[in-house]
């Protein structure tokens, strides 16, 4: 019986070590993404991008199309995609057969080779200037899915829409947070969708405006995930030390509201920008980093919310490049984590390439393979060690 226990423990102690094995060089960060924006003219080509996020461990991106040479790029990676329908195509999506027309041209084609497991229909259409296009968005939301449900793809691809904070009329204390009663109507629509398909809340929260137009009242060490003191919410006794999950609570206390307290709120946007005006207080390189570099760091922990503490929050880092075609103040041309080129603005904390990353096309892709290759290998040399350890007589 000795033998037989020592021998068991030997088996236990191989499996553990090639579990062990398996799981080396394969850690990512599960509920962070990165937004892949692609409004500049001097860009890296798609094939190459690949490469970057497999470097950076990363395995959710949004884009904001459905454009082929990235989607394409992007087949037989382990990288899961959001596409995202243009807030111009949502009248003609009221149609069912323009809807089933899209997901025919735009996400059949490619699924499931690339691995596209959201669709973004329109983007902050609650918050447009002009609010015309905001009667059509749950009635494409519904013919996008219906599209989805009859080619048998609603199973694994969620549809949803990415919101402003604005949508919020009050959002501190973040208990407070509720809908601006404006938007009251098409809100409870949106939400009984997403109930009822199980798709997740999106939204797009910055704390760097919050702490742009109010430099005085807001402390920097809180919005950058630095602060040492805590801000408690009265009514919940719940204790804050930044603002983005603050905010997320706040979204969260807003939909209970409205009687969907169960619907998943994710962060499809959050950023920091590492330049801008004169009147943009706050942007600059050093707090660039150190938000997304903290972000990351929390991300590594699978931390929830205080609201939400035993749910990992998921968040996509706006963005991956800065875009030098964007409209509007310079912060909109300066999000980035890397240049157009490749080569890193900062570092906030993930694995990368050299500060040249993309000289070679597929590289990270190869060694990758060589990984999985050496993971096969160990688990198979496992196994015949148990049998040879069964078969033996004691």
């Amino acid at each position: 019986m000795a033998i037989f226990n020592s021998r068991v423990g030997m088996i236990h102690m191989f499996l553990m070590f090639s579990l062990y094995l398996s799981d080396f060089g394969f850690v990512g960060v599960k509920s962070l993404g990165i937004n892949y924006g692609r409004v500049g003219d001097n860009l890296i080509p798609p094939e190459k991008v690949l490469d970057l996020f497999t470097s950076l461990k990363i395995t959710k991106i949004r884009i904001y199309d459905t454009n082929p040479p990235v989607l394409t790029a992007f087949a037989n990676s382990n990288i899961e995609l959001v596409v995202t329908i243009e807030n111009e195509l949502l009248p003609r999506l009221t149609d069912q057969v323009q809807a089933l027309q899209w997901v025919n041209t735009h996400i059949k084609p490619y699924f499931p080779a690339t691995r596209i497991t959201g669709i973004a229909v329109g983007n902050e259409i609650f918050t447009q200037k002009d609010n015309a296009l905001l009667v059509y968005l749950v009635p494409a939301m519904v013919n996008i899915h219906s599209a989805l449900l009859q080619l048998g793809l609603d199973s694994n691809i969620q549809v949803s829409t990415p919101n402003s904070l604005d949508v919020l009329e009050e959002s501190y204390p973040p208990s407070a947070g509720i809908f601006k009663s404006n938007i009251y109507s098409t809100m409870i629509q949106l939400l009984q969708f997403l109930w009822d398909t199980k798709a997740p809340f999106w939204i797009n929260a910055y704390p760097f405006f919050a702490y742009k137009y109010n430099p005085n009242s807001i402390s920097l060490d809180y919005v950058l995930f630095n602060s040492t003191t805590r801000i408690i919410d009265q009514e919940t006794n719940l204790q804050y030390d930044n603002m983005l999950y603050a905010q997320v609570d706040a979204v969260i206390s807003a939909v209970t509201r409205m009687g969907f307290g169960g619907i998943d709120v994710q962060v499809s946007e959050t950023g920091w920008p590492s330049k801008g005006d004169l009147d943009e207080i706050g942007a600059t390189l050093e707090n660039a980093a150190t938000y997304n570099g903290n972000l990351v760091k929390r991300q590594l922990k699978n931390e929830g919310t205080p609201r939400r503490p035993n749910i990992a929050l998921e968040v996509y880092l706006f963005a991956l490049f800065n875009e030098d075609l964007k409209p509007g103040p310079t912060s909109e041309r300066n999000y980035g984590l890397y240049q157009p080129n490749g080569t890193m603005c900062y570092n906030v904390g993930l694995p990368a390439l050299s500060s040249n990353p993309i000289g070679h096309t597929s590289s990270v892709i190869k060694a990758a393979n060589m990984e999985c290759q050496s993971m096969v290998y160990s688990m198979f040399v496992s196994l015949v060690i148990f049998q040879v350890f069964m078969r033996n007589p004691y």
